[in-house]
């Protein structure tokens, strides 16, 4: 198994997005760019693909570590973390859209009233071009 194995495995495992690794990495002080982390991910016949070393690999666990755990000054919980992975929206930009998480409920809430949506009729269009029969010679009629 490689390390770029262990890397996609952890991604997936924790929902991690690609911007998300990018602060988990800034946390110990180490830069990446997205399209660097694109590379990593990558299958290994894609002719951009990189390997992921040992430096990348063991300062993405570091900066887990702190990410999940917090310091000694400011404790986290790691399954409220991971727990808030999952409604986070991923950023682009300077936006902010509001994304709501799935319920487990599948049945569609009922407003206190229907209203009927309503049908739009459209006046019929006059044909620009008469409908025209072509006579050129098939079928005609044994004489």
């Amino acid at each position: 198994m490689t390390n770029n194995d262990i890397f996609k495995k952890l991604r997936v495992a924790l929902q991690l997005r690609d911007d998300q690794i990018v602060e988990i990495l800034a946390l110990v002080n180490f830069r990446v760019s997205k399209g660097e982390l694109g590379n990593i991910f990558r299958n290994e016949e894609h002719p951009n693909y990189v390997e992921c070393g040992d430096q990348l690999l063991r300062n993405f666990l570091n900066g887990l570590v702190i990410h999940l755990r917090g310091t000694k000054e400011e404790p986290k919980n790691p399954m409220e973390v991971i727990k808030s992975h999952k409604n986070t929206p991923p950023k682009e930009g300077n936006e902010e859209k509001e994304v709501k998480p799935k319920t487990e409920n599948f049945k569609k809430p009922t407003p206190a009233f229907k209203a009927k949506p309503k049908k739009k009729t459209f006046p019929k269009k006059e044909p620009i071009v008469e409908k025209v029969r072509f006579k050129n010679g098939k079928n005609k009629p044994k004489e």
